[in-house]
């Protein structure tokens, strides 16, 4: 039975038309994967289902009745709810509070916390997400939040539940549970439309698929009558024969980075050594403390003990200015959060980092800085018709290239890759890959973290495995292997 159907939609922006004449239809009780590149139309298509953008034309179907258009508030009626990639949570209340702040259950003047936290309680553990409704969001794992906005869709009693690219920024494990979690909504009736750039586990959880390009319609298939390869070639015009570029340069004896017993925010005993033109990988499991190492080495929280050598001297990184000068530079995992100023053109947030060598006395040279944009924009390969455009109005891949060529302009020896292609599509991933490629070919060394196995075994040269902010090992490229990473992972010896 089609629960929801889409009929010719169509919308247009100032010089671009972001969906043109798109059908698609969705039954009740399946998994529906939306696939297509950056800039293929799947943001624009999700919110007009949730009522955040209204069509120019077309007509939206839900279980029988027509509508030219929806509200957010009218979508949230019918029970459609969506967990988008970049949350919008309460970060310092409760999950309890998140989850129950707009769902008109508690009557009177006051609210009942002892009966919300037992509501919760059990909601969670239902999806064997072992937290307390106590909890401050901003405490939670990207994987525990995603749980939480799961859960209040299911008090909002979902019949169609969106989720814009869920695995993005979660691990093998986690990935696990929230897949158990998808096929027991499925259970219940609930259809769940999947958007991810991950092509592997769309085989695993979905019934159907969808493909959109450059804001097309191009076709539905059932998932088994179809592989990772002919996705590829549906959703950009073209094959791609191979998921990584050849990374024909060796790393170099010279150690350009030396950690030794690094301690604090959250890990401890953390050692390793950088080489000259290497790709050093970090994995372990979602709170293993990956992100947390890079922000010691960056600056960007406290050290408490150990030594940080570059070049062999010895650094004293208090802020992420100090680690700035001595060169090194960070991409961090939330772009849209730590990496762009959306709302600011791509020429501002590409100087931003070295504004002062832009300067002539008190004042910005915009000569100097739309020279410096123009250098960086254009080595990045930015897709944009002009660098005064808001980074806000660029695709993920682009958005994520304007944060490198930010890192860039400050002139890093040592970039610190933190979830580099999440949420970015194959075409557009490849192309960083082979960023990263090039600039170990020009003498920089790159530290990477990423919770996708795949990138992490197809772009390290080495790998550090952390375990609860302990180190369990080093994988050297020859003894690669997903087992391997995972025992370590999950600290096993």
């Amino acid at each position: 039975m089609e629960l929801l159907e889409l009929h010719n939609i169509t919308k247009r922006y100032p010089g671009v038309t972001a969906l043109d004449n798109v059908s698609i239809s969705f039954r009740e009780g399946e998994v529906h994967a939306l696939v297509g590149e950056n800039g293929a139309g799947k943001s624009t298509f999700i919110k007009t289902i949730s009522g955040a953008v209204q069509p120019n034309e077309g007509e939206i179907v839900f279980d029988g009745v027509t509508y030219d258009h929806l509200t957010p508030q009218k979508s949230l009626e019918l029970g459609i709810s969506v967990v988008y990639q970049e949350m919008i949570q309460f970060e310092a209340m409760s999950v309890a509070d998140n989850l129950f702040m707009s769902d008109g259950s508690d009557g009177g003047l006051f609210v009942n916390d002892g009966e919300r936290n037992k509501k919760a309680a059990e909601l969670l553990e239902k999806f064997q997400c072992h937290i307390s409704p106590k909890t401050w969001i901003r405490e939670l794992s990207m994987a525990n939040r995603q749980i939480v906005e799961i859960c209040k869709a299911i008090l909002r009693k979902a019949r169609v539940l969106i989720l814009d690219e869920p695995t993005a920024s979660i691990t093998v494990e986690e990935q696990r549970r929230l897949f158990d979690v998808i096929k027991d909504l499925k259970k219940q009736g609930v259809t769940i439309i999947y958007i991810s750039h991950r092509l592997d586990e769309l085989f695993e959880i979905c019934d159907r698929v969808s493909i959109l390009r450059d804001g097309q319609y191009i076709k539905t298939i059932d998932i088994q009558d179809t592989d990772k390869q002919g996705l590829i070639k549906l959703m950009v015009g073209r094959e791609l024969s191979e998921n990584y570029p050849v990374k024909d340069n060796l790393p170099e004896e010279e150690v350009v980075l030396k950690i030794e017993n690094l301690c604090g925010n959250g890990v401890k005993n953390i050692s390793f050594e950088l080489h000259k033109g290497e790709i050093l990988g970090f994995a372990g499991l979602v709170g293993a403390g990956r992100t947390e190492t890079m922000m010691l080495l960056y600056g960007a929280a406290p050290i408490e003990s150990g030594i940080v050598s570059m070049n062999g001297e010895t650094l004293s990184i208090r802020r992420p200015a100090d680690a700035m000068k001595a060169g090194i530079g960070l991409i961090p995992e939330d772009r849209k959060w730590q990496g762009c100023f959306l709302d600011k053109p791509i020429y501002w947030n590409i100087s931003i980092s070295n504004i002062k060598t832009l300067c002539d006395g008190p004042f910005i040279n915009s000569k100097k800085e739309a020279a410096q944009a123009d250098l960086y924009g254009e080595r990045m390969r930015i897709k944009a018709p002009d660098f005064r455009v808001n980074a806000g109005a660029l695709s993920g891949g682009n958005q994520q290239k304007v944060v490198i060529a930010k890192s860039m302009a400050s002139l890093p020896d040592i970039l610190i890759f933190d979830e580099p292609t999440r949420g970015i599509d194959i075409g557009a991933r490849y192309e960083i890959y082979q960023l990263m490629i090039d600039l170990t070919k020009e003498g920089k060394s790159i530290l990477m973290v990423s919770s996708d196995m795949e990138e992490l075994l197809g772009m390290s040269e080495r790998i550090v495995v952390l375990h609860e902010g302990e180190q369990t090992g080093t994988i050297e490229k020859p003894d690669f292997s997903q087992e391997r990473v995972l025992e370590l992972a999950s600290g096993i010896a």
